[in-house]
């Protein structure tokens, strides 16, 4: 029996202005926008907000911009993790300063074949010059990304050195045999898949929910799976958020993306993204048509 409340958390797109410049309004309304659709909340600054496009500056700025409209502190976990540890260090510092849930915290990723020792000394020296007790950091395994896995002995190391500091790790490989090690593992944190599609085991297992990229498109749908757990209308549920998922993984994801909320947002300029990403061809047109029509049977 699982005994957490399980949580979507939507990785909210970066919108650009005709300059590619943060557009903060956007930002904000359509943050707004996925927690009206049944969000629990949001994990802004990560992959698919294209943080490693973004500049320290751009980063607390849009976070504190979701803040000032509205958005309560405590409902966002934004990504703070950069190559340098003196970015992480002060990005991380001004998200549990302005009192996030939590931060979701890659590796140092430039320097492939790293040690365990080197990435929990990275990790020690953030959390130490952060220097509060009440920090949270969320562990982010992308190692198709970033080369840099978070293994288990070195979340086994973490915890035992920094105890509640290390309150859960989203799982980004999309295999599923690591994300239910790690909630075998260590039942005392918050595991977040990456896939929705991957909830019902997440929540059997003992897991804590869902930060997935499409949840910017599907918020209602994932949330109606969430709710619909252990009931006659779980398969069904399951069904339209596998769908919307199984349409985006086909496609560039990022760009993808925004194409459908600008769709949703009948709004184009949404679909911006910075360099080196390119937007989305006119040949993906009728893909993101149709998530965008299965997101809809949820939300309609």
């Amino acid at each position: 029996m699982n005994d957490k409340t399980l949580s979507l958390y939507v990785p909210a797109v970066t919108p650009f202005a005709d300059d590619l410049s943060l557009d903060l309004g956007r930002l904000v309304a359509h943050a707004r926008a996925v927690l009206d659709a049944g969000a629990h909340g949001l994990a802004p600054f990560g992959s698919t907000s294209e943080a490693n496009s973004l500049t320290l500056s751009e980063r607390m700025a849009g976070l504190e911009a979701l803040i000032d409209g509205g958005i309560g502190a405590d409902r966002i976990i934004p990504g703070t993790g950069c190559c340098a540890l003196g970015d992480t260090i002060e990005l991380t510092r001004h998200a549990s300063d302005l009192g996030c849930k939590g931060a979701l915290m890659l590796p140092p990723f430039f320097y492939k074949g790293v040690p365990d020792e080197g990435v929990y000394d990275a990790y020690a020296r953030v959390i130490e010059a952060v220097g509060r007790n009440d920090t949270r950091i969320y562990l982010y395994h992308i190692p198709q990304m970033t080369g840099v896995p978070i293994t288990l002995p070195l979340i086994d190391r973490l915890l035992a050195s920094f105890g509640p500091v290390i309150a859960g790790l989203k799982d980004s490989s999309g295999k599923w045999e690591n994300t239910e090690a790690v909630i075998r593992a260590f039942p005392q944190i918050d595991v977040y898949s990456a896939s929705e599609a991957m909830i019902p085991q997440n929540a059997a297992t003992g897991g804590a929910g869902c930060i997935s990229a499409s949840a910017n498109v599907n918020p209602a749908g994932i949330r109606r799976l969430i709710d619909a757990l252990g009931t006659e209308a779980e398969a069904t549920a399951h069904r339209q958020v596998a769908a919307v998922r199984k349409l985006f993984e086909s496609l560039p994801l990022i760009p993808a993306i925004k194409a459908a909320v600008a769709v949703q947002h009948d709004d184009g300029a949404f679909a911006r993204v910075r360099p080196p990403l390119r937007q989305i061809r006119p040949d993906h047109d009728a893909a993101i048509a149709e998530a965008v029509a299965l997101a809809a049977q949820a939300s309609g």
